[in-house]
């Protein structure tokens, strides 16, 4: 016997790491050091701040991966993957430097999961972080043939002094949400139930969402919003916290930047939910309340401003093709989220 025999490919390995390679490279910042293929992926930190603040983050795609696999799509879930990482560095002001992905499979694919390599890399790219290495896992057995999941890791930096730890929110700021562009990666098993359970298919075209399939609206990338906001900081915008709106929508997500004593008033109707999630709701018969509990429903980031900066701040990312709407305030309280009517 060998390892093939077995359902380990050590070629098709080599094939994969050939393919990608450019992909990796296409990602690197000045930091980088050493090249692919080492046992380690090699980062010099960069000059200029006083009391550097390393930040790190982790996470996965979910089960978004399913509809993926189902569709033969593979592409844009590794944007999703980046993006859950460096969305959540983010938060606390930091800068991404680097990302390192794990991807498991079943069989080794060379194309396929070169196609969701080349979404890391765009993810990267779009942040401005370096894939600086990750590990392939072929696990016959464990998945089946065509199979795979993902997760991330990413580090970022942060000056000190700059770090956002909930501390600068002060009451009557203003919450800040950016536009989501669609479901992102959280919610995935409630909305692959709904299509099941009510026989929907990823190719049907319903109504509301404009002549576009549920696949494609449903695979549509989680933003990242990196560089428009650490723009926006390093442009002088004061912003006093921030927010990843992911698993558990924003009555989960959105105090989590909060310090102790306050809590946050949130309107529905102060910004466009995407026809997706009315889908979701109306199909799936999912009430208002569970909504907000599962997905963003539009909203996939907050930032918290005081209020002198909210025209500055809304034209700011106005700029940057990101729609951003004020949706609530920050108010006296035990650390909830307020949904009004």
């Amino acid at each position: 016997m060998d390892y093939r025999e077995a359902g380990v490919d050590v070629e098709a390995g080599r094939a994969f790491v050939d393919k990608i390679r450019n992909l990796v490279q296409s990602t690197h910042r000045p930091e980088v050091l050493g090249g692919l293929g080492g046992f380690s992926g090699w980062f010099q930190l960069p000059g200029g701040l006083q009391e550097p603040i390393l930040v790190s983050g982790t996470d996965g795609v979910g089960t978004k991966l399913k509809i993926a696999q189902e569709l033969n799509l593979h592409n844009t879930v590794g944007i999703d993957l980046v993006a859950m990482c460096v969305n959540d560095v983010l938060t606390c002001g930091a800068e991404p430097l680097f990302f390192l992905d794990y991807l498991a499979t079943g069989k080794l694919e060379p194309e396929q999961l070169a196609q969701v390599v080349e979404g890391i890399s765009v993810g990267c790219r779009s942040a401005g972080c370096a894939l600086l290495g990750g590990e392939t896992a072929e696990m016959p057995g464990f998945y089946s043939a065509g199979e795979y999941d993902l997760a991330g890791f990413c580090v970022g930096i942060v000056e000190k002094s700059l770090l956002l730890d909930g501390s600068q929110v002060l009451l009557g700021d203003v919450a800040i949400g950016l536009a989501s562009q669609g479901v992102h990666s959280n919610g995935f098993s409630l909305v692959r139930k709904i299509i099941r359970d009510r026989h929907f298919s990823w190719s049907d075209r319903p109504p509301q969402l404009a002549g576009q399939t549920l696949g494609e609206v449903l695979l549509t990338p989680t933003q990242i919003y990196v560089k428009p906001v650490l723009a926006a900081l390093q442009g002088g915008l004061k912003i006093h916290g921030m927010a990843h709106i992911t698993g558990g929508g924003l009555p989960e997500n959105l105090p989590r930047c909060l310090p102790p004593g306050m809590s946050i008033q949130i309107r529905p109707e102060s910004w466009v939910i995407p026809p997706i999630f009315h889908w979701l709701a109306e199909t799936g018969e999912v009430n208002r309340e569970a909504m907000f509990n599962t997905f963003n429903m539009g909203i996939g980031f907050v930032v918290i401003v005081p209020p002198s900066e909210v025209d500055r701040t809304i034209e700011w990312f106005d700029t940057k093709n990101i729609a951003a709407y004020r949706i609530g305030e920050v108010i006296a309280g035990n650390g909830e989220l307020l949904l009004g009517q």
